[in-house]
């Protein structure tokens, strides 16, 4: 196990002289409470990138991009597996044209995000 050196300063004073020493101790706490903020800090940008994605997909819908086209293809391929479990969710569909509002896109970037903040909650709450 690391253990993390944090440094405590004290001041004080005597015979009208102020006085500062410095203490360095070894702290298992911190180290944990390190480990924690690291392994958080992972899921948020996993969560972000998914979230980046769909709301590339969402956008890429909304404003008609061609799915021929080898970046937005790009893009429905990788987030088509994360939104599938709402296709059908709703039974209205908005389109225009070639345009779509995808409210299942909108209803999964709900979902993942609330995973990751459950996820990054869960793995600090134990933190001090």
């Amino acid at each position: 196990m690391a253990l993390v050196q944090r440094e405590i300063q004290e001041t004080t004073v005597a015979n009208g002289n102020a006085v500062e020493t410095t203490q360095r101790i070894n702290d298992p706490v911190a180290a944990d409470d390190h480990r924690k903020d690291v392994a958080a800090r992972v899921v948020w940008f996993i969560t972000g990138v998914l979230l980046s994605l769909l709301a590339l997909r969402f956008l890429f819908a909304l404003l008609g991009a061609n799915p021929a086209n080898g970046f937005a293809n790009f893009i429905y391929t990788v987030t088509t597996p994360f939104v599938a479990p709402f296709f059908g969710l709703f039974r209205y569909d908005f389109t225009a044209g070639v345009s779509r509002f995808e409210t299942f896109t909108l209803v999964a970037m709900a979902i993942y995000a609330l995973i990751g903040y459950a996820i990054a909650k869960a793995l600090t709450l134990t933190r001090r």
